[in-house]
């Protein structure tokens, strides 16, 4: 099989837009169904995305995510303006949060998104400048 790209769309996430969250997941989801994926590569690449979506609403003033799928891989990359993350060390360990009160009554913030992402993808980069913002891959291996 070759990697001619099969799909690409580009999305918008704004960030405290609780009402729009989850939007893009769902729509990534469908793309994949469509195109004919296998449902547990679709499911990961639908939690993956979700997670990263969240945390965009959460902390982010806005992101551009990117959806690619060739015959061999799903990749979803995201790149955001916000706040940062300042030791990525300590966000990837299950159970740190830095959630307001605000977004755990909500029900988010566990402290689970950043694992639950590297958890569902083949491959996954994270990179974070402090002020800037956070740039993450995710890949999901379909061969």
């Amino acid at each position: 099989m070759s990697d001619e790209v099969l799909f690409f769309q580009e999305f918008s996430v704004l960030g405290k837009d609780f009402t729009n969250a989850g939007t893009v997941s769902t729509e990534i989801k469908s793309i994949l169904k469509e195109i004919g994926f296998d449902p547990v590569k679709i499911r990961r690449a639908a939690i993956a995305s979700y997670e990263a979506e969240m945390n965009i609403v959460m902390y982010a003033k806005r992101a551009v995510v990117r959806l690619s799928a060739t015959p061999t891989s799903i990749r979803i990359e995201l790149e955001d303006e916000g706040p940062g993350i300042e030791c990525i060390e300590r966000a990837m360990e299950e159970g740190y949060s830095t959630a307001t009160a605000e977004m755990r009554e909500m029900g988010f913030g566990a402290g689970m998104g950043l694992p639950n992402i590297k958890r569902n993808a083949d491959d996954f980069e994270i990179e974070s400048e402090v002020g800037k913002g956070t740039k993450l891959a995710i890949t999901i291996h379909t061969d």
